[in-house]
């Protein structure tokens, strides 16, 4: 939770923070002065002209003081992507590094919104990749160069879209432009999440799905990030992407065993290749309700993290309990498995596929 505590006070002797004189800034010339009667001494003219010139030099300081502070957030230097990897293995780099040279991400406009994908491979069955609030086409990198040779890959980047039907209609255009029909989704926390969406809404274009380190339609996460999703919008685009860095560094990091590469490459998407606009918009589409796909047909399957710090155990629960056929692997190294333990992860989606 994000908070914010300005504690200003003129005349509390108990006030932490910041204290102020009573009436600071007002107090630099006895109240007399500034009433409709000249003060002992000074003449109107003068009094009229030294009133010019205080509120002169105040109105510069506020100026000059405006400025830095703008200087200050817009200038403030973002840290080089080799900056970010200095700490992860020069292989894990270099491989990504490829991958991005390789396959640079094709473009699609619908609806007005810029939609950025991967399409790769030249298998038979196709698999769709969907990430998280922070993520993007790549983070899936190490699945994709896994599985390219048997399978036909999409893996998209969502744009600042507000709803759940609104993801649909641009992974829909993406499906249909590359001619794909039925696919194996693998969504992951609101990828997991939009996935359900899909299963529901396209039961003929869903071979399986692979619900991971997400949850089902709940009235939980609303509650408890209702305030702050709702501030998204007004709040300046340094804080939300700082506070998303601190929670990679607190929180994810941690979890996932320490892993370098998972706190890299998050950060990296939090250092310009993802606006508060786009995370403004996976909010809403993260707690917009809908009524999950019980009845598919579609084999199901479940990965979760028992140690996961973005997805609660209740709402992990719930996930089982709203999915009780479907079988659930469970790993012991946070939200982002698929970056951290690649092999046995994607392991885990090859498994499932073949055993249908």
């Amino acid at each position: 939770m994000w908070m914010w505590q300005i504690l200003i006070s003129e005349n509390d002797s108990k006030a932490k923070g910041v204290r102020l004189p009573p009436r600071a800034g007002l107090i630099l010339f006895p109240p007399a002065f500034f009433s409709a009667e000249n003060p002992p001494g000074v003449q109107s003219g003068a009094q009229d002209r030294l009133r010019s010139r205080i509120f002169m030099n105040r109105k510069r300081k506020t100026l000059l003081a405006l400025a830095v502070l703008i200087a200050a957030v817009y200038l403030w230097e973002t840290p080089r992507p080799r900056d970010l990897y200095a700490r992860v293995p020069a292989e894990k780099t270099a491989s990504l590094q490829a991958f991005r040279e390789e396959y640079p991400p094709a473009q699609l406009n619908v609806n007005g919104r810029d939609w950025e994908y991967l399409s790769v491979g030249q298998g038979a069955e196709a698999v769709l990749f969907l990430h998280g609030m922070t993520g993007a086409y790549d983070i899936w990198w190490q699945q994709i160069e896994a599985l390219k040779k048997d399978y036909r890959v999409v893996s998209v980047t969502y744009p600042a879209v507000n709803s759940l039907s609104e993801m649909e209609a641009g992974v829909l255009a993406i499906l249909d432009r590359e001619g794909i029909g039925k696919i194996h989704v693998v969504g992951s926390s609101l990828g997991g999440y939009f996935a359900q969406f899909l299963v529901g809404r396209n039961p003929d274009r869903i071979a399986s799905a692979v619900f991971a380190n997400t949850f089902p339609p709940n009235d939980t996460i609303k509650e408890k990030n209702g305030t702050i999703g709702t501030l998204i919008p007004y709040l300046p685009e340094w804080f939300v992407l700082n506070a998303l860095r601190d929670s990679f560094t607190a929180a994810v990091y941690p979890a996932s065993g320490n892993d370098e590469m998972t706190l890299a490459f998050l950060n990296e998407i939090s250092y310009g290749r993802v606006q508060k606009s786009q995370v403004a918009g996976r909010y809403k589409c993260v707690v917009e309700k809908f009524a999950p796909p019980t009845n598919t047909s579609a084999p199901l399957l479940i990965i979760e993290a028992d140690n996961d710090p973005l997805v609660e155990e209740s709402l992990r629960e719930q996930l089982k309990s709203t999915y009780p056929s479907a079988p659930v692997v469970t790993v012991e190294n946070g939200h982002f498995p698929y970056i951290s333990t690649p092999e046995f992860y994607t392991q885990q989606l090859t498994n499932f596929w073949e055993s249908r």
